[in-house]
């Protein structure tokens, strides 16, 4: 069915008043079902007129979109939508910033550590000294990525294990905020064989320290670029600083679809979002940002790669993980975030009079609102 807006913002009306415990039956599913996928197919064909001006927009085997020179795309993200994924190596369980949309917002002080002395690969603690016996039985990974929090933090301990794996022909990349970074540092991690560092430059507001560390990290680095979610605030202060973000010359910048989890969602409250397959919860603005983002790096024609790190990209990566990893047809790791589905974050869409459905159909007799629905 294709229902109207009206009927579903009744609907989201009721279901956003029901006690968390309460299970919808089936055909109040339908409805919900309905209703995300008349606000995805709309935001979709919003998204699918943005990119048709994009006159250089390139794919990645029809896994993600770009532009710009491919030979800069960035291979950490070669390995998550094209090799054997991306391996997360865990070691930092503290931040010296609080992003409004970070993922752990409001429990930063409660990360638990991995271990003193460990590193967590794949969910299981290793000491340094196991990475050769992990090496010596598993087959090597295209990539393996240095994430959770922030790894200037304590630098000073990566230095080994990233020779290690430098030792072993496995591509790294490492992401940061940028803050910390120095100059031997920088220096340090390019010496011990990092491949790719990544600054996210929403999380300071495009900070003149951090821009001037991403050029420090060009003298010594292979691959050094820009990974940040896309949000109204880096749109604006990027293109404020724009002459000199690229003057530093990053080969790519990685603009990610922000998608949203229990602990980030409520400083996002009142914005329209949509769902993506049932999936990611995100605000519409985020990709339509990224799309607009595209066009002028496409039409000044920038000496580098941006690339659309989307929902649609991160669906593609979980079954890209799955299949390497030998699962059934169709597996994934891709999935909703919340244990259940927060209706009321929907509301503002259903209620924004400028967001049209592009069709709507009348409900059918036991589906309409005041119905009993069994």
């Amino acid at each position: 069915m294709k229902i109207s807006k009206k009927d579903a913002l009744l609907w989201f009306e009721f279901f956003s008043m029901l006690p968390e415990d309460e299970e919808l039956t089936a055909k109040q599913l339908e409805i919900v079902y309905s209703t995300f996928a008349q606000i995805e197919a709309a935001v979709d064909h919003r998204n699918d007129i943005l990119m048709s001006e994009i006159k250089g927009l390139k794919t990645l085997e029809n896994r993600t979109f770009f532009v710009g020179d491919e030979s800069k795309f960035p291979k950490g993200c070669r390995s998550c939508l094209l090799g054997t994924g991306l391996s997360a190596v865990r070691k930092t369980n503290k931040c010296n910033i609080e992003c409004k949309f970070c993922y752990n917002y409001g429990e930063l002080d409660d990360i638990p550590p991995v271990g003193e002395g460990m590193w967590e690969i794949g969910g299981t603690k290793f000491y340094e000294k196991d990475i050769d016996l992990l090496l010596s039985i598993y087959q090597k990974p295209t990539g393996i990525s240095y994430v959770y929090l922030e790894p200037f933090m304590e630098i000073e301990k990566y230095y080994p294990v990233i020779k290690k794996f430098s030792d072993a022909n496995i591509h790294q990349h490492l992401y940061t905020n940028g803050l910390l970074a120095t100059e031997e540092s920088l220096k340090a991690l390019g010496e011990a064989g990092l491949d790719e560092i990544r600054f996210n430059l929403a999380a300071t507001n495009c900070s003149d320290k951090v821009i001037e560390n991403i050029g420090k990290a060009k003298k010594y680095i292979k691959s050094v670029g820009i990974e940040s979610p896309m949000t109204p605030e880096f749109f604006e202060s990027f293109l404020k600083k724009k002459q000199a973000i690229l003057e530093t010359k990053p080969d790519f910048i990685n603009c990610a679809e922000l998608h949203l989890n229990e602990n980030n969602i409520g400083n996002y409250y009142g914005e329209n979002m949509y769902i993506s397959r049932h999936g990611y919860i995100s605000p519409v603005w985020s990709r339509e940002l990224t799309l607009k983002f595209m066009k002028i790096a496409d039409d000044e024609k920038w000496d580098l790669v941006v690339h659309d790190c989307s929902n649609y990209t991160k669906f593609a990566r979980g079954l890209n993980l799955s299949s390497k990893e030998g699962k059934w047809f169709g597996a994934s790791n891709y999935g909703c975030e919340f244990s259940k589905i927060p209706y009321e974050v929907f509301l503002p869409i259903l209620r924004d009079e400028s967001f049209k459905f592009l069709s709507e159909e009348e409900l059918p007799d036991g589906y309409k609102h005041g119905q009993l629905v069994i």
